[in-house]
Parts: structure tokens; C-alpha cells; sequence
């Protein structure tokens, strides 16, 4: 055992979803001793933006997003960000393969489950645009699975709710990858915490909400916190913070006053599903279905016809239509906007605004819409479709970045945003998609920004190489190792079939 590891430094991870689990357990894994202690504001684990319901459970993998290939004025598709996030997906699903070799949990299928990711178009230009991503993206090892065909037979046996009742005459065209799955990432996050909680020096309190943290002369934070079950305030030392609550991560991040975090503010987006409630339609649908978004539309809304496994029974929903609120999480307050606008960030929100007035009218264009409109925006992509059939359900909350930008004033970010201390001694998440899908990524690299020194010792890189074999492979130069470990990936977490 090397010294760094008789070290028991004080880990605090706020919020108690995907990201945190993920997080402690690659802690736990690299130095045993690390004491760790998780504070989550409400009455159980995963119940924001990990929870099956306020996400779209879809493993990402750049199989069937068509925002992940954009499109330039030459028609040329540009697949760079797809080829990310299919080889951080593959690293999840390593770690996760890990976890279960190591008997630290039983049934992968409680959480994921092989799901065929079906990209869908209509009208000469979208096809001609799906068949150019096709072109481009089955040439690399990762998407040579993939098939296209602009058949309606042959996509009627794909997706038969999407085809019955569709014009003959109607350009259409659709890929489909059989490896896609379906991810249920509040179980994933309660297994993990169920593992994470059983080991040494490892704390999880619910109902305690972080209220405030300031650095201390000695390099350490203290936590401010209230005890919502009790009414009491506490407060708590620690070496090391991470910022994991969603939403809720930007005020809080605003509060650490950490340079890094000058100019960042945040646009909170609803969203709103329409389930399903006949039995036997949604036992007719067993593809996820993604579509192109509406212009104006944030990535997270583009439309999809979606087979879903929740709490163990087989759902179909459609959307996610987006609204506009001023709440940052599912279960804040009507204040979280306003009160997250200060001087530092006013100009950079301002000028985004003024430069997405697009988004702002597609918000308000969602947020107007009748039970009747949303049931025609599903026959788009199930022309059969019954209103009665479907009900609405609200799903979770997410806050697009808005980070301050020389040229603009500042500008709307859609992916996953890591902002840390210079020390090493903070980290927080803001952001949406990808997100859960490339946690153990996204983690990784935090691990990188603030336990640079760990992370290059002999013992830390050995430990990491055991949980995920190619950390640090790029792909390119090791495509058949990194294929090989799909392949593996897919054996463990029950995925084959």
C-alpha cells in the first residue's frame, strides 16, 4: 500500500444520482480509504434527473441522434462527436461490466437492456441527409452494424407503428442498429449507492440540503447544511467537493465563488411526455424511434417514439415536449431563474437570449399546446395513433449552459459542461445529453482535472486499467481491442440477445 493511500481525506458528493454514485465508486475503488459522505435534499436516491421517468433512458451512443451529426452548408456530415460518444458509452458499459465480474451486483438487466436504435425521415432533403450520415458513419468500426433502407416494407417490419397508415407515396427513409439499449439510470444509481453505501467510511444522508460553502485558509471547504428532517443546521469540513445535483448545481456552484465559475449562467427547459396506456400497442413497439428536432428546438426535445422498461414493465412513450419554466430542478422553486442572475453572468445570459430568440418562441410555440396538438405531432410518427390512448406525464427538468463568449457576449451550450477549481479541490457538472450515458467519462475526467498527481501514480493507473481496460486507448490504432471489448461488454450485461 503506497502512502497516498493511508491518507483518509473527506470526499462531500451533493446530489445522490447517476453522476455522484459513479464518482464514489471510482473513488472507493482507487483509495479505500477515502471517506465519503453523499447529501441529497430529498427522501430518496435518483429522484430528479436520474429518475426513468424526467430522462429518455436511452443508452446515447450516436446511433440513432441525429444532433450528434451535424450537417455543413456542403452537405458534408461531420461524425467527430458521434465517434466520442459511442467509445465513452462503450467505457460505461466496461466499468459497469466490471461491477458485475466483481459480484458487486447481480443482475445487469434490472437497469439495461438491448433496445434497437432506429434513426427515422421523411421529404427528399432528410433522406438524402440520413443517407449521407449513413454513408459516413458505417465506414468506422463502431456503426458497422448499422443498416439503411428507404424501403416501406422492409421499414414496416422495423417499426410497424410508425408505417401503418403512412403515405405510399412519402419519401422515407431509416437506419437501424441492433445493439442499442435501453438504460433505467435511476436503478443504475440505486445500485451503485446500494453497493457504494455498504463499504467502509461511507455516508449517505438524505433530506440535507447543501445551503452554502466557502473555502477555508487551509485549502478545505465547509459545507453549510440543513437538516430538512430535523430542522437543524450542521456544518461539514471537506477536502474535496463535487457539484452533482443537477439543476441544482449552478447556484451552488455560483456560491463557491470560485473564479472558474465567473460568467456561467443557465436556461432552464421542462419536458412532458405522452405515455401510452394500451396494452397492446405497446406491445407492438419494441424500438426506440429518434426523429429530427423542430428548428429552435434544444437537443434534448427531438422527437422520439421510445420502447421503455420501468420499474419492471414495458412502457411506450412519446416526446419529450419541451416547456418553458424558471424552476432548475423538478422539485425547486419558481425563483431558481431570477435569483440565479447576478453581474457577472447578466450579459453572457442576456446576449444568449437575444441570440436563441428561436428557442424562446419554440418554448412558447410547446408550452401553448393542446392535448389535440400533441396528438398530431404523434401521428408524425404514428399516423394510427388514438388521443385517447395517451396520456401526459411531466418529466424532469434541465438547465442548458450559458457560458460568457468573447465574440457573442455569451452563448448557449447544449452538451455536458465540467467546471472546476484551479486547486483541484471542486468540480461541478452543469449540462445535459449525453450525460448519464458517458458518466463513467465524464468522471474520469474529473478525476483527471482534480486528482492529477493520483491519477498518474503506478497504482491509481493499474486500478483504472483493471476496472476499464482501455482507459487512455484512443481508438484509433486499437480498433480491434476496443471492438473485442464491446463484444465483452455486451456478454457481461446480458446484451447478446
Amino acid at each position: 500500500m503506497t502512502n497516498s493511500e493511508h491518507q483518509s481525506e473527506h470526499i462531500v458528493l451533493i446530489g445522490a444520482g447517476i453522476m455522484s454514485a459513479t464518482l464514489g465508486i471510482l473513488l472507493k475503488e482507487l483509495n479505500p480509504r477515502f471517506h465519503i459522505s453523499i447529501y441529497e435534499r430529498l427522501d430518496q436516491i435518483a429522484a430528479e434527473s436520474s429518475d426513468a421517468w424526467n430522462n429518455a433512458g436511452t443508452g446515447h451512443s450516436a446511433f440513432c441522434e441525429l444532433n450528434y451529426t451535424p450537417q455543413d452548408e456542403k452537405g458534408q456530415v461531420d461524425i467527430k462527436k458521434a465517434i466520442k460518444i459511442a467509445s465513452n458509452f462503450e467505457l460505461s458499459k466496461a466499468f459497469w461490466s466490471y461491477l458485475v465480474k466483481a459480484d458487486y451486483f447481480a443482475d445487469p438487466e434490472a437497469f439495461i437492456n438491448n433496445t434497437p436504435h432506429i434513426s427515422f425521415v421523411w421529404g427528399a432533403g432528410n433522406v438524402a441527409f440520413l443517407k449521407a450520415r449513413y454513408t459516413a458513419l458505417q465506414a468506422h468500426p463502431l456503426f458497422a452494424g448499422m443498416e439503411y433502407s428507404e424501403d416501406p416494407a422492409v421499414l414496416k417490419t422495423w417499426m410497424p407503428l410508425v408505417m401503418e397508415g403512412r403515405d405510399a407515396t412519402e419519401k422515407v427513409a431509416a437506419t437501424k442498429v441492433d445493439i442499442g439499449t435501453d438504460i433505467n439510470f435511476g436503478n443504475l444509481a440505486r445500485v451503485l449507492f446500494k453497493h457504494l453505501t455498504s463499504l467502509p467510511n461511507v455516508h449517505l444522508h438524505l433530506l440535507h440540503e447543501v445551503r452554502d460553502l466557502e473555502k477555508q485558509e487551509d485549502d478545505t471547504w465547509q459545507l453549510k447544511i440543513k437538516n430538512l428532517q430535523h430542522d437543524e443546521k450542521i456544518f461539514v469540513k471537506a477536502d474535496f467537493v463535487f457539484i452533482g445535483a443537477g439543476g441544482g448545481a449552478l447556484p451552488l456552484l455560483d456560491k463557491s465563488d470560485i473564479e472558474e465559475a465567473r460568467g456561467y449562467g443557465g436556461f432552464p427547459v421542462s419536458g412532458q411526455w405522452l405515455v401510452c396506456n394500451n396494452e397492446s400497442i405497446i406491445a407492438e413497439h419494441n424500438v426506440k424511434v429518434y426523429g429530427k428536432a423542430s428548428v429552435g428546438a434544444p437537443p434534448m426535445s427531438v422527437p422520439h417514439l421510445d420502447t421503455r422498461l420501468i420499474d419492471g414493465k414495458k412502457a411506450l412513450l412519446f416526446g419529450p415536449f419541451a416547456g418553458f419554466t424558471t424552476k432548475f430542478l423538478k422539485n425547486g422553486s419558481y425563483f431558481d431563474l431570477p435569483l440565479s442572475i447576478e453581474l457577472d453572468n447578466f450579459i453572457p445570459m442576456l446576449s444568449a437570449g437575444w441570440n436563441n430568440l428561436a428557442l424562446t418562441r419554440y418554448l412558447i410555440q410547446q408550452a401553448t399546446l393542446s392535448h389535440a396538438d400533441r396528438i398530431k405531432a404523434l401521428r408524425e410518427y404514428y399516423p394510427h395513433a388514438k388521443a385517447d390512448d395517451w396520456e401526459l406525464a411531466i418529466a424532469g427538468q434541465r438547465v442548458q449552459v450559458i457560458k460568457k463568449d468573447e465574440e457573442e457576449g455569451g452563448v448557449l451550450e447544449f452538451g455536458t459542461e465540467i467546471i472546476h477549481a484551479a486547486d483541484g479541490s471542486l468540480a461541478a457538472l452543469l449540462g445535459a445529453s449525453p450525460g448519464a450515458s458517458t458518466s463513467v467519462a465524464i468522471m474520469l475526467e474529473i478525476l483527471e482535472k482534480c486528482f492529477a498527481k493520483k491519477m498518474q501514480s503506478s497504482v491509481w493507473q493499474k486500478r483504472l486499467k483493471k476496472m476499464i481496460p482501455l482507459y487512455g486507448k484512443a481508438f484509433k490504432g486499437n480498433e480491434k481491442r476496443w471492438l473485442e471489448l464491446r463484444k465483452y461488454n455486451n456478454s457481461v450485461l446480458h446484451l447478446n440477445d
